[in-house]
């Protein structure tokens, strides 16, 4: 369902692109959802293009490639520019973070054009790739600010465990008449999907793409299909497996699952048993936290994991290994979460002297 999705929206974004930024969708291999936002991204580089009459083209699809071939470094600036001073369809400037995005996803296309290509007789359409030039944004907030935003973001220690036993035994109070059986139907399910992300730190649409064969709960292992498509295998913490054990043995008969439908997460819609969606996942996360008292999204759950995971190894190459991500730098700022050592320490100089 979600992958059919995002496979409409590229399909109507590249039906406007020309031929060269098909090519590159062939010969890159992002995830569909990083495809899907690299794509939106160089739609809105070539409107301000043609917008600035760098091309003279009357839509994306005839930009013109030598364009793109002899922009200067000035051009590519005067366009992140234009970024920082446009305003966002909720009223704000661009954030650093968002126009890094922009900045990556035409670093990926350039890189495409000049390297990996061989359209041109086993060769690239140029040479010259002026987005080795541009250096992403740097954030005006520090690590120990953003450490300190996201700890109160957060489940750490007994709170997961309280935002468990939460959703178990008080959540139903806040239910009204119209969710209450919604509720009790999706309870287990609910409970073993947050369980899974707190115990293993995995992303939403990982979770959403779970099948029942990819869980060795004897092994408390999972295997999981990460960003780009890479198969990877992690383990699973072991308290998250009751609640994992529950749900699978109840999901068949409670979702009517006749047809063996190998996705693990299941929902029923208009009499129709499906896969649970990324969408939904996120939706019901937020709904459970709010009602908590304390809001997030799965992808602070996922925070929570490699928070915890750091604390007690101190090893980023370990929790980035967890995490499925390629490095450590993402990891670093796990280092800077608890700081309540950091005062700690500070507390004990004069104790010292």
């Amino acid at each position: 369902m979600e992958t059919q999705k995002y496979l409409k929206l590229i399909e109507l974004e590249l039906s406007k692109m020309p031929d060269f930024v098909k090519q590159y969708y062939l010969g890159t291999h992002h995830s569909l959802t990083t495809t899907y936002q690299y794509l939106t991204e160089i739609r809105r580089f070539f409107d301000w293009l043609r917008q600035e009459n760098y091309d003279s083209a009357t839509s994306n699809k005839d930009i013109d490639i030598k364009t793109l071939e002899n922009l200067l470094r000035s051009d590519i600036m005067l366009f992140i520019d234009n970024l920082q001073h446009t305003k966002n369809q909720q009223g704000r400037l661009n954030s650093p973070t968002t126009i890094n995005r922009t900045i990556n996803a035409l670093r990926s296309l350039y890189k495409y054009l000049t390297i990996t290509a061989d359209s041109n007789n086993g060769n690239p359409y140029f040479e010259r790739n002026v987005m080795l030039k541009i250096n992403s944004l740097n954030s005006n907030q520090t690590l120990n600010y953003r450490a300190h935003v996201l700890e109160s973001h957060m489940y750490t220690g007994n709170r997961k465990y309280e935002f468990l036993q939460f959703i178990d035994n008080d959540y139903e109070k806040y239910c009204n008449r119209q969710s209450l059986p919604g509720f009790k139907q999706n309870k287990e399910r609910d409970l073993a999907i947050i369980a899974l992300i707190l115990a293993t730190g995995i992303r939403v649409s990982e979770c959403a793409g779970v099948n029942l064969k990819d869980l060795n709960l004897k092994e408390s292992s999972l295997d999981v299909v990460r960003k780009g498509g890479q198969k990877d295998s992690v383990p699973i913490a072991s308290w998250a497996l009751e609640y994992l054990n529950i749900y699978k043995d109840i999901r068949n008969e409670r979702y009517n699952n006749l047809d063996n439908n190998v996705a693990f997460f299941l929902t029923t819609w208009h009499g129709q048993t499906r896969r649970m969606t990324t969408n939904a996942i996120e939706k019901m996360v937020n709904k459970y936290s709010a009602a908590f008292g304390h809001p997030l999204t799965p992808h602070k759950l996922r925070h929570t994991l490699a928070s915890e995971l750091y604390e007690v190894t101190k090893d980023q190459v370990l929790v980035a290994q967890q995490l499925g991500q390629k490095g450590t730098t993402a990891t670093d700022l796990y280092t800077h979460v608890d700081q309540k050592k950091q005062k700690d320490a500070l507390n004990s100089i004069d104790k010292k002297q």
